[in-house]
C-alpha cells in the first residue's frame, strides 16, 4: 500500500503536541492501522472509531442525517472528534478531529458519483477535502487507498496550522482534483468553542452580553420570513431591536462547526447575532440575566 511515511508524520504530530480522534465511516480506514501500528503512535492518537453502519452514524451525530457522504456529513464527524479529544483531555489548542465520509465502489454498480471527504477540525479552523473519482476507473481497493492517503495528507498539514496543499500529486487521472475549502475562525469564535467565552458576538468584534435585552434565540437552518416576521412583531411589541442568538452547542449533537457557522451567520447581514455555548433556555438565562425571549408557539408549549 502506498501511504505517506507514518513514522515522519507520527514525529511531526508529536512536536506539536496534536491530540487526534480519528472517524471513519468506512472509507479511508486503512489509514488508522497505518497510523497506530507506527512506534510513538499512542502519545499522538487518542482513538480511532469506524460507525460503519448509519445506526453507528446517527448515533455518533445525534440523529439521521440529510446524506451521510457530503461536506457537512463529514464536518460533523470531525466536530464530534474533536469533541471526543476534549473529552479524553486534549486541550483545545492540541485536540484535532479528522473525518472521513466516502461513497465507494460496490458489487453493485453505483448511480451516483464516487466521492470522498476528508474534514479536519482544530480550534483555529474548519477545514474539508473533497475529491471526485472517476468513476470506475479504480478497483475498490485503489479507491480505499487513495481516501486513506488523502487523510494522512490532511493530518500533515497539522503541524503547519495552513490549509493542507498539492494533495494526491501524481496519483489522480486526468479531470481530478482535491478541492479545498477552510475557514479559520476569529479569536472570539476559538474562545466560544474552547469554553473560555459564554457569549461573543458573530462579527467576531470584542463585546461582552448584558442583560435587559430583547433575544431572539434559535438555530436558523435557514433563516426564513417566518423568523423575519416574528422579530419585526416583536420589536414593534417591546419597542426596542432585537438580537438574534445562535447556539453552537447541542444537548446531543456535535457542536456546529466555523463553516456552518459562518454560513448561518452570513444570512443575518449587519443584524446583530449572539453566538453562544448555551444549548437550553436556563443556560440562555444565565448569560443574558433580565431579557426578554422572543419564541414561536411550539417552543412555547
Amino acid at each position: 500500500m502506498h501511504l505517506p511515511d507514518p513514522i515522519g508524520l507520527i514525529e511531526s504530530l508529536e512536536r506539536a503536541a496534536a491530540r487526534i480522534v480519528i472517524v471513519s465511516t468506512g472509507g479511508g480506514s486503512a489509514a488508522i492501522a497505518h497510523l497506530v501500528s507506527t512506534p510513538g503512535a499512542s502519545g499522538v492518537v487518542l482513538e480511532a472509531a469506524v460507525p460503519y453502519a448509519r445506526a453507528a452514524v446517527d448515533r455518533l451525530l445525534g440523529g439521521p442525517q440529510e446524506t451521510y457522504c457530503s461536506s457537512r456529513a463529514a464536518r460533523r464527524l470531525a466536530m464530534a472528534a474533536w469533541q471526543r479529544a476534549r473529552a479524553l483531555g486534549a486541550a483545545p489548542e492540541q485536540a484535532v478531529g479528522i473525518a472521513v465520509a466516502a461513497s465507494l465502489r460496490t458489487r453493485q454498480p453505483k448511480r451516483g458519483e464516487h466521492r470522498v471527504f476528508v474534514a479536519l477540525q482544530t480550534l483555529r479552523a474548519t477545514t474539508v477535502a473533497s475529491l471526485v473519482l472517476e468513476k470506475g476507473a479504480r478497483s475498490r481497493g485503489d479507491e480505499e487507498e487513495l481516501a486513506a492517503a488523502l487523510l494522512l495528507e490532511c493530518l500533515a498539514s497539522v503541524p503547519q496550522g495552513s490549509a493542507p496543499a498539492a494533495l494526491l500529486q501524481g496519483r489522480l487521472r486526468p479531470g481530478e482534483k482535491v478541492a479545498i475549502e477552510r475557514t479559520a475562525a476569529p479569536e472570539p469564535w476559538q474562545a466560544l468553542l474552547a469554553g473560555a467565552r459564554s457569549a461573543v458576538l458573530a462579527a467576531g468584534t470584542e463585546a461582552s452580553p448584558a442583560g435587559d435585552q430583547l433575544i431572539f434565540p434559535g438555530s436558523f437552518d435557514p433563516l426564513h420570513d417566518g423568523h423575519r416576521l416574528m422579530a419585526r412583531i416583536a420589536e414593534e411589541i417591546a419597542e426596542r431591536p432585537l438580537a438574534y442568538e445562535l447556539s453552537i452547542a447541542n444537548v446531543d449533537k456535535p457542536s456546529l462547526d466555523y463553516q456552518e457557522i459562518e454560513a448561518r451567520a452570513a444570512q443575518f447581514g449587519g443584524q446583530t447575532l449572539w453566538l453562544t455555548q448555551a444549548a437550553t433556555f436556563i443556560e440562555k438565562l444565565a448569560i443574558f440575566p433580565a431579557s426578554t425571549f422572543v419564541m414561536g408557539a411550539d417552543t412555547f408549549v
